[in-house]
């Protein structure tokens, strides 16, 4: 449904415009009772004031998963939507954002997009159990940063928004060094020159302050290109300077600029999140409902789509597997797709004309001498998706035709014993 977009979901069942890859999985009925009674938590159990209760229990299993990841050198932190325009006390209003209506979702991402946190923005934001209370937009950010390994000497980047003194301090003596725009009301005692001032200098025209609190420097420095833009940095600074191409109108020209070096760092690796929103939106799961944690389980689980692509994609790179190989966005979601409605298919269902495979054959023989346990069928066995050996604790008869061998091996997706030793890979045979 995220890639074949109609305006209603029973439109996937109609007789105008009938989509056989929705419709064919199941009827319309159990689509609409599933989304119906789909539910996380329980409403009677005590949830302590918590206004994300009945989305808790899921949010409490990603979160694992998402911190669990290797983490990148440069990791950011911004806000992100998800659309939404219905009544809720939960809402949000951005007005700079794609999407200007909807929830608010802080995330910690890393430079090739990847999730590694993320909290929900639901009307209050408490400090830390153990850190200070520097303010809403701090306290995100000092809550997100907890997952931060100090010791591997990460770099955090934000935008003016979360920017402040306090922070940067706070986040210095945890042992991360921070970066991000500021605005000018948050750097008490660095006062710089106007825009109008520095607009007379041209473009190009910088300057640095520095401030020591508690015994932590940072710098701040000003840079104007088409107007002024403050960054502050506890380990970066302006030097050294470099050059950018700028679009002069006067003289219908590109002409080099000065661009110190703290701006190049923020542009360079700011943005992490906003590239991730880009990648859900490109096939983002529209289903309606009036019920906010279903807006939220489908973003939920278009943020792990995408996340599982990131992740294919760099062990597609550490492999050297060639682009043109490689799945994009788009084949990798629809592969998720198929395998997860092929997932049980043609397990008890009798087949109809002759068998497929010299496995079914063998195997509609053996049914006739007696009851024999159902196999997948030839879709299901070949299609590479998801078929993992696990160990069981006690043997069975391998399920493979003349094969006499008993194993504990056994196949995650199939659910049937095969051997795999040495001497036979009835495992491979079975799913070729």
């Amino acid at each position: 449904m995220s890639v074949l977009h109609l305006p209603r979901s029973r439109m996937y069942w109609s007789s105008a415009c009938r989509q056989p890859h929705v419709a064919d999985v199941m009827p319309r009925h159990r689509w609409e009772q599933i989304k119906h009674f789909i539910h996380f938590s329980d409403n009677m159990a005590p949830n302590g004031s918590d206004r994300l209760f009945k989305i808790r229990p899921l949010i409490d299993a990603l979160l694992p998963k998402f911190q669990a990841l290797p983490q990148d050198q440069m990791l950011s932190i911004d806000e992100q939507m998800v659309p939404f325009k219905g009544r809720s006390s939960l809402k949000q209003y951005i007005p700079k954002k794609p999407y200007k209506w909807g929830y608010k979702i802080f995330v910690l991402s890393d430079t090739k997009d990847l999730v590694h946190s993320f909290d929900i923005f639901a009307g209050k934001t408490d400090p830390a159990p153990t850190g200070p209370d520097i303010g809403a937009s701090g306290n995100i950010v000092l809550k997100l940063a907890r997952v931060i390994q100090s010791a591997v000497n990460h770099l955090l980047y934000f935008d003016n928004w979360f920017s402040s003194l306090q922070l940067f301090v706070a986040l210095a003596n945890n042992g991360i060094p921070a970066f991000g725009t500021v605005q000018q009301n948050r750097l008490q005692g660095c006062n710089f020159s106007t825009d109008a001032e520095m607009k007379k200098k041209g473009r190009g025209a910088l300057e640095e302050k520095q401030a020591v609190i508690d015994n932590m420097e940072i710098r701040a420095v000003k840079w104007f290109d088409n107007r002024g833009v403050i960054v502050a940095s506890t380990f970066a600074s302006a030097q050294p300077v470099s050059t950018v191409e700028r679009w002069d109108r006067k003289l219908k020209k590109k002409v080099s600029v000065e661009c110190p070096s703290i701006i190049s760092l923020y542009k360079k690796f700011m943005g992490g999140v906003d590239d991730l929103d880009a990648l859900i939106a490109y096939y983002r799961i529209h289903i309606r409902s009036k019920k906010y944690y279903h807006r939220f389980f489908f973003h939920f689980v278009d943020m792990v789509i995408v996340n599982s692509w990131l992740l294919y994609r760099r062990d597609c790179e550490s492999l050297n597997i060639p682009k043109k190989k490689q799945r994009d966005s788009l084949s990798f979601r629809l592969s998720i797709a198929q395998a997860l409605c092929m997932q049980g298919k043609g397990l008890s269902k009798k087949k109809r004309g002759r068998p497929s495979s010299d496995v079914e054959r063998q195997f509609e023989k053996k049914r006739h001498r007696g009851p024999a346990q159902s196999i997948p069928t030839q879709e299901v066995r070949a299609d590479a998706v998801g078929h993992w050996p696990v160990v069981e604790s006690s043997r069975q008869r391998c399920k493979l035709p003349n094969c006499k061998g008993q194993t504990v091996f056994k196949c995650s997706k199939c659910n049937v014993h095969l051997c795999l030793n040495k001497k036979n890979n009835c495992f491979r045979d079975f799913h070729e």
